[in-house]
């Protein structure tokens, strides 16, 4: 077995393309989000501090993708969009400066609708900012409440069309599944975004991780769980309503019109390398990964020490080549078996059997791509090929 995994990772070392991403973990917020999981802090306490961490970081982790271009640097949060115009062009001129940035780069901001201004568009843009990830989740006002959003559903709405004006590359958040969403109200949200001509779409179920004051409330019945078969249905909705409207669903979460793909997170179901700054930001370069720490204080206290504080996982050949299954399957591409040796592919095709008999997967161009339906139950069923 070692002697096939060995084969299928020179495959995929051979067909790395040396393009790399930047990700930027800014982790500040307005407010706390009733489902989010992600490290933030509502607190700007340490914020310059951070902001001169971060810069630190920047060029003591140059080595880590020195010998490939940037085609992508994204700031994710947390809320990137509190940051001043002038703090974003600062640590994209280092960037610019410590690294080899290929040209036409895609360059992405988060932001939420709250924040958006003619003048906050205008200094984004002429930091260099050339995409917008806007976290709308929806356009109804008991929604957002419901999930402790800092927006409206008229900020929503207007500072959307606002920034469809000055940028054309945008994406936009939406959230499925909540237990107040209607099938109308969710059907409502995506005509919105269609009319809007959003040309990017990010749609999650709504998911109750630990720790969260959503998973309190619903513990403590203050909140009413989540419904599986709602969150099923309304999901081959959405597939169906944006496919009739041209949207490529090019990976599991993500809906593109031709062209508008996201590049960056593209890179991550390509397998391509990334690195990854700020607290708790996550780094790949084919054969391990590693995270920073999860806690601004003593990240800021690392980089002021000239140190970076991460934990670091050695991935085997097993774990790359089930990796590679999980990622690949996410896609509309799916899992090309033309890459992989007799022995794998043979292998593979055994074990997916049941599932193309169940009309979850097909086999498509010797390539394995799941259906609407397998799309439902793509961890399950990337799991079940696992080596």
């Amino acid at each position: 077995m070692l002697e096939i995994l060995g084969h299928f990772c020179k495959n995929i070392q051979l067909n790395h393309i040396s393009l790399a991403g930047i990700y930027i973990h800014i982790p500040f917020c307005k407010q706390a989000c009733h489902y989010c999981n992600f490290h933030f802090t509502t607190s700007l306490r340490y914020k310059n501090e951070l902001l001169t961490a971060l810069l630190k970081e920047t060029v003591l982790r140059k080595e880590y993708i020195e010998n490939e271009e940037v085609e992508t640097i994204y700031f994710g949060g947390g809320t990137p969009s509190l940051l001043k115009g002038e703090e974003i062009a600062r640590q994209l001129q280092l960037i610019g400066e410590q690294y080899r940035i290929a040209a036409g780069s895609e360059i992405t901001l988060e932001a939420n609708p709250d924040d958006i201004t003619i003048e906050k568009l205008a200094e984004w843009k002429a930091a260099g900012i050339n995409r917008l990830s806007i976290g709308v989740q929806s356009f109804f006002e008991e929604d957002l409440r419901w999930m402790n959003r800092a927006h409206s559903a008229v900020q929503a709405l207007d500072n959307l069309k606002l920034a469809r004006e000055q940028f054309d590359n945008i994406s936009i958040d939406l959230i499925y599944g909540t237990p107040q969403l209607t099938d109308e109200k969710w059907d409502s949200n995506i005509d919105t975004a269609i009319s809007l001509q959003i040309p990017h779409l990010s749609c999650y179920a709504l998911t109750v991780e630990p720790k969260t004051a959503l998973f309190k409330m619903i513990e403590q019945h203050r909140a009413e769980n989540i419904d599986p078969e709602k969150q099923s249905a309304q999901f081959l909705h959405l597939m169906y309503r944006l496919e009739n409207a041209g949207y490529e669903h090019y990976e599991i979460s993500n809906f593109a019109l031709p062209g508008h793909r996201s590049r960056h997170n593209s890179s991550y179901w390509k397998g391509k390398h990334y690195l990854g700054l700020g607290p708790s930001a996550h780094s790949f370069n084919g054969h391990s990964r590693q995270w920073n720490i999860a806690n601004n204080r003593q990240y800021i206290d690392a980089m002021n020490a000239g140190i970076t504080a991460f934990e670091k996982e050695e991935l085997t050949p097993t774990q790359q080549l089930n990796e590679r299954i999980m990622i690949a399957l996410r896609t509309m591409e799916g899992l090309p078996l033309d890459k992989l040796d007799e022995t794998t592919k043979k292998k593979l095709l055994e074990d997916s059997r049941k599932f193309i008999d169940n009309g979850l997967l097909l086999n498509k161009n010797d390539s394995l791509v799941l259906t609407k339906e397998g799309r439902l139950l793509a961890d399950g069923i990337a799991g079940a090929l696992f080596f």
